[in-house]
């Protein structure tokens, strides 16, 4: 918790000295180059410029599944169709307030149900090369495509899983600062404070349940009992910097301490048993690479996850791993564009693990977790047309996900007819869900 604490300070001490800096030139140079047609916040027209804009999209979509179809119509039920997000920005010279709201009628937001979710919120100022932003915040970091063993700062919602292909979308945003500092040509270094913790989302119960919360939503009332990650004692941090050696490739080091977002969940013997969720404690050391070699958009990270069992011997906490992730993207023949990327953890310690089966959490469970996610695409009619087929597979549970998929776009509209199979063990991820293959056809209009 030191190391937060210091993180904390350096992100307060380094938004007041940009601040304190500041000359009266820069005070009085009103323009900021960004010309006389902006709406003016002052309201006799002398004050700064400010940008105002609203964006967003609007989707029409008929999802149904496959399974229900089987059953006739008296069990089929095709969703809400209707869902859209907007986007409100505010820019000046200085600063930009950016609010980003998802809109549909079944959402979710904090266990109640609202037509409206505040997806990200937050303001960033700008100090020259130092960067502040704060709010409601969704970052990236580390060089993979989707979900790689760096990007740690926000957890992903599986609550659903008929659209796994934004990973933005995924993500949950969390209330944080962060500050980027930019020196030299190429390089950056980054600090980000997250005040409290949130996990993983699944949902616990309905058709996108794993089998594991849908066993624990059997249980009475009051049998599980979760932490309060709303106090600082739940707080992260972590520091960042990224560089270019040679012009060619780019490297980034960094240092994170948070909670595992996956819980580990203990269960008593007594009846009814109580069932406890913890989120361990741990301290993340990566590296990642990325350049072009030879035709091939090359990525790669890795990362040591340090958690408190270090002896291997802990039953409610996890072991310390390895992560590591490495994929690429190539045009290949015709016109047809690869994206392929593997993601390891291999878990340390692993003779220690299931000393008593009925108490370690990892008893029973593989030394590694292995998946692939692959991706072909090819356009045609001046890029008008794309056919794409997609698939997540999970080697050691021999699950996948396969998502196909025909979009027409013309100007700001976009027609798709796409799908999702879920194929393989009931005891992976996707296997489970192989009753919950499904179609959607989808309109969506962008401004």
């Amino acid at each position: 918790m030191k190391f937060l604490y210091m993180i904390m300070a350096c992100l307060l001490l380094a938004v007041t000295l940009p601040l304190a800096a500041q000359d009266e030139s820069a005070a009085q140079d009103l323009s900021f180059g960004f010309g006389e047609d902006l709406i003016s916040s002052g309201s006799d027209g002398s004050g700064a410029g400010l940008a105002v804009s609203i964006s967003g999209e609007v989707k029409a979509s008929v999802p149904g599944f496959v399974d229900d179809f089987a059953d006739g119509a008296d069990h089929t039920r095709l969703g809400d169709i209707f869902s859209g997000r907007l986007t409100f920005t505010a820019e000046g010279s200085r600063a930009a307030a950016v609010i980003n709201l998802k809109l549909a009628p079944g959402l979710i937001y904090y266990g109640e149900k609202s037509p409206v979710y505040l997806d990200e919120a937050y303001i960033a100022a700008y100090f020259g090369k130092l960067d502040i932003e704060g709010g409601l915040r969704k970052l990236t970091w580390g060089k993979a495509d989707s979900m790689g063993p760096l990007d740690v700062i926000n957890p992903l919602d599986y609550s659903d899983l008929s659209d796994l292909s934004d990973l933005m979308n995924l993500k949950i945003a969390r209330p944080l600062i962060h500050a980027s500092l930019r020196f030299g040509r190429f390089s950056k270094l980054e600090g980000v404070f997250v005040p409290n913790f949130e996990p993983v989302r699944f949902a616990e119960s309905g058709r996108w349940a794993p089998a594991q919360f849908a066993s624990l939503s059997q249980l009475p009332p009051g049998s599980i009992i979760r932490p309060d990650t709303r106090s600082l004692n739940y707080a992260q941090g972590g520091l960042r910097f990224t560089t270019t050696i040679g012009g060619a490739a780019d490297i980034g080091l960094q240092y994170y301490y948070g909670r595992l977002t996956t819980p580990a969940v203990t269960m008593t013997a007594a009846m009814p048993p109580m069932v406890t969720f913890a989120y361990n404690p741990y301290h993340q050391i990566g590296l990642d690479w990325a350049m072009v070699l030879a035709g091939f958009n090359l990525r790669a990270e890795i990362a040591a996850n340090i958690t408190g069992d270090l002896k291997g011997n802990d039953g409610a906490v996890y072991n310390p791993s390895l992560a590591w992730s490495l994929g690429f993207d190539r045009d290949l023949v015709w016109g047809i564009n690869l994206n392929l990327q593997c993601n390891e953890t291999i878990r340390l310690l692993d003779s220690k693990v299931g000393g008593n089966a009925q108490t370690d959490i990892e008893a029973g469970t593989d030394v590694t977790a292995t998946r692939i996610t692959a991706s072909l695409s090819k356009k045609f009619l001046r890029d008008e047309l794309e056919i794409k087929a997609s698939a997540i597979w999970e080697i050691e549970s021999s699950a996948a996900l396969v998502m196909p998929a025909v979009t027409w776009t013309k100007d700001d509209v976009a027609v798709e007819l796409s799908g999702g199979i879920f194929v393989g063990d009931t005891g992976g991820l996707f296997g489970q869900f192989h009753d919950n293959s499904f179609v959607k056809a989808a309109i969506t209009y962008t401004f």
